[in-house]
């Protein structure tokens, strides 16, 4: 009994050190000169771009990622194409390759110096250090978690409905929609969240492949670290707050995600 006290005794006081003491003090910090000088900090046009652009950049990146891990998710499920195995590894590769690698590979495949990318900016499609290099590093970063929340879910669902109904003449699409989707529509929404809390957070590839120019491609992230770095703390804990705020939020609704998915597949 006294063992099973001090462990339980010691994940705390780990949890209170790692987690809950350093948000707590972000807190503290925001509103150490009171409320009206959060306000004050959380209004600056370097700020609310910062915030604005992502939140843009969340969107394009969970809307996207969302199409295209079903898809993925399907052909892994299904074992439908050669090299399902392969294809199966890569989509981990986020998990095991640094952020930072990962925008050092675009620019270095799409960079203004390269063949594609001096094609491109050639014909006004600029990728690096612009939106769209930072919605493909994110996208990058990203992959995964549609894909690993569905697979496990179309696997146990088989594919003896979706038979029965084209055997029935429903076509493709159709069985995709009433009888795929429904079934995996709470763990789609569960990876899809997922995706948004990685996505408010990225920074290292983010970085890399935005310049971080101030009103131009600097995200809330590289906000926060330009302030650290320039010393200006208060608007770093204003800006790292709001994110964190917004953080708890999704955990919370992953939480009722969380308990609708069990009780769907109870």
């Amino acid at each position: 009994m006294k063992s099973k006290i001090g462990l339980f005794s010691f994940v705390y006081l780990w949890f209170l050190a790692l987690i809950a003491l350093p948000l707590t003090g972000i807190a503290v910090g925001a509103f150490r000169k009171g409320a009206m000088e959060f306000f004050h900090e959380f209004v600056q046009p370097g700020a609310l771009f910062g915030l604005k652009l992502t939140f843009e950049i969340t969107a394009c990146a969970v809307a996207i990622n969302t199409v295209f891990g079903v898809l993925i998710a399907l052909q892994i499920a299904g074992k439908n194409v050669r090299g399902w195995r392969v294809l199966n590894v890569i989509v981990d590769l986020p998990f095991a390759v640094s952020p930072v690698i990962a925008g050092l590979a675009l620019i270095l495949v799409y960079g203004p110096n390269t063949l594609i990318g001096g094609f491109l900016q050639n014909h006004s499609m600029k990728l690096m250090f612009a939106m769209p290099g930072m919605v493909m590093a994110t996208l990058f970063v990203t992959l995964p978690f549609v894909v690993r929340e569905l697979v496990p879910v179309l696997r146990e669902m088989g594919n003896g409905e979706q038979e029965a109904a084209m055997t029935l003449g429903a076509s493709t699409w159709r069985v995709f929609w009433r009888i795929t989707l429904p079934q995996m529509k709470w763990s789609l929404l569960y990876g899809a969240m997922l995706t948004v809390s990685r996505a408010l957070g990225e920074f290292g590839a983010v970085l890399v492949v935005s310049g971080s120019v101030v009103l131009l491609t600097q995200s809330a992230t590289l906000y926060v670290y330009q302030s650290t770095v320039n010393g200006d703390m208060q608007a770093a804990y204003t800006v790292s707050l709001v994110l964190a705020a917004t953080s708890f939020l999704i955990l919370c609704l992953l939480e009722g995600i969380k308990r609708r998915r069990e009780v769907a597949h109870s």
